[in-house]
C-alpha cells in the first residue's frame, strides 16, 4: 500500500505539504501542488478518507433523514439528492424515522455522531422547536416538507394545500358535488394541508363540507382497501374521490373492480404524487404532480451551499401541478375548459 511518505519522497516535499495539498490548503505553492499530484498519479496513491477528515475537520458526507427507505416518493428523493452530493465527491448517509419520534431523534443523533457536514431532514414527528435546535447544532441543515420561519432560508416544501385545492377544484368543475376524500395519516402535516386544500375548494364552490365523506387512510399500502370499502358502504351517492396519494388511489381501483364499478365512469378519481405507474394503469390516473425530483436536487444544492458557506437562494415552495388523464368523468357541460388549460399539464 502506497503511503504519504512515499508521495513526499517522490515529490521532494514534506509530508505536511502533501497533506495540505490534498486538503486544498491555500498556503501550498503552485509548484509544490504540481509535484505532489504528479507523484500521486505516478504512484497510484489513494488518500485515507478518515485521515483527510481529521485534517480538514470535514467528513465529506451529508446525513439524510427520511420517513421510510421504500416507496415511489422516498426513492427518487434520495436518489436525486445523492446524485448531486456525489458530484461534489461527497457521500450521502441515509436513515429513516419509521413514523416514530424516538427513532427520528435516534437517527439524527446517529448522523451527528458520524460528524456529517450537513443534514437533510424530512421529519413527520419532530416539532418545529426541535428542528430549530438541531439546526443550531448542525448549522448546515435543510428541512423538507416543512416551513419554519426561523429557518426560512433552509426549508423546502411543496404547497400541499394548493395541491389539494387543485385536485378538488377539478372534480367540482367537472360537475361532481359528492366528492369524498381519503387522506393519508392525519399525524402528517402533508395530509392535513391537502385536506385543507380540499375544504378550501368546497367553500369556493359553495359545497357544504360533509365529515362522513372523509376517511383517514395511509400513504403506504397498509389497510387502504378496507378504508375504501368503508367509505363506499357509508355512502352510495359518491361520484368522485380525491385520494391524497397514488397508493391510496390504487386501492380504490382494486375495490371498484371487486364491486364492478368502472373508474372514470361510475366513480371519478384523482390521486396525488404522479408516481410512475399512474400513467400505466387503466384508465390512466389523473393526479397532482409532486416535484420530488426537484425537491431532492434543491435540498442537495442548498445543504452543499451551507456547508461551503456560499450564498444560495433557496426555493422555499415548489408548485404542485394537476396532471389530467382519464380517471375523471365530466358530468356537467358547464365545465370550464380554459381553467383546465391554465391549471394543468396533460401527459
Amino acid at each position: 500500500m502506497i503511503t504519504i511518505k512515499e508521495v513526499s519522497e517522490l515529490a521532494q516535499v514534506s509530508q505536511a505539504t502533501v497533506s495540505r495539498a490534498l486538503n486544498g490548503h491555500p498556503t501550498v505553492k503552485e509548484a509544490n501542488k504540481i509535484k505532489v499530484f504528479a507523484a500521486i498519479e505516478k504512484l497510484g496513491y489513494k488518500p485515507n478518507s478518515f485521515a483527510q477528515a481529521l485534517a480538514s475537520s470535514r467528513s465529506n458526507s451529508i446525513g439524510m433523514l427520511v420517513g421510510s427507505l421504500e416507496g415511489p416518493f422516498y426513492g427518487p428523493l434520495m436518489h436525486n439528492a445523492e446524485d448531486i452530493v456525489r458530484k461534489k465527491n461527497m457521500h450521502l448517509i441515509v436513515t429513516s424515522g419509521q413514523e416514530s419520534k424516538e427513532k427520528e431523534k435516534d437517527s439524527i443523533r446517529f448522523l451527528q455522531s458520524k460528524q456529517v457536514d450537513g443534514l437533510i431532514i424530512h421529519s413527520d414527528m419532530l416539532s418545529d422547536n426541535e428542528l430549530i435546535q438541531i439546526a443550531k447544532e448542525t448549522t448546515a441543515t435543510v428541512i423538507l416538507n416543512r416551513y419554519i420561519p426561523e429557518l426560512s432560508k433552509q426549508c423546502i416544501c411543496i404547497d400541499n394545500e394548493l395541491g389539494g385545492y387543485l385536485a378538488t377544484k377539478h372534480l367540482l368543475e367537472s360537475g361532481h358535488h359528492k366528492v369524498a376524500c381519503i387522506t393519508g395519516q392525519l399525524s402528517k402535516i402533508d395530509s392535513r394541508d391537502r385536506l385543507q386544500g380540499y375544504r378550501n375548494a368546497l367553500t369556493e364552490y359553495g359545497v357544504k363540507y360533509d365529515a362522513s365523506l372523509i376517511v383517514e387512510g395511509r400513504f403506504d399500502h397498509h389497510g387502504n382497501h378496507e378504508k375504501v370499502r368503508r367509505l363506499l358502504d357509508r355512502s352510495n351517492h359518491i361520484t368522485a374521490i380525491f385520494c391524497q396519494n397514488d397508493n391510496i388511489a390504487l386501492a380504490v381501483y382494486d375495490v371498484c373492480s371487486e364491486r364492478g364499478l368502472i373508474i372514470g365512469e361510475d366513480i371519478s378519481l384523482i390521486g396525488f404524487d404522479n408516481d410512475t405507474y399512474s400513467q400505466h394503469i387503466r384508465p390512466k390516473l389523473t393526479t397532482v404532480n409532486f416535484p420530488v425530483i426537484e425537491m431532492g436536487i434543491e435540498a442537495a444544492n442548498c445543504v452543499l451551499s451551507l456547508v461551503s458557506k456560499k450564498t444560495y437562494s433557496v426555493q422555499n415552495k415548489l408548485a404542485p401541478e394537476l396532471v389530467i388523464r382519464d380517471s375523471v368523468k365530466i358530468i356537467d357541460s358547464s365545465y370550464n375548459e380554459e381553467s383546465k388549460k391554465v391549471s394543468s399539464v396533460t401527459y
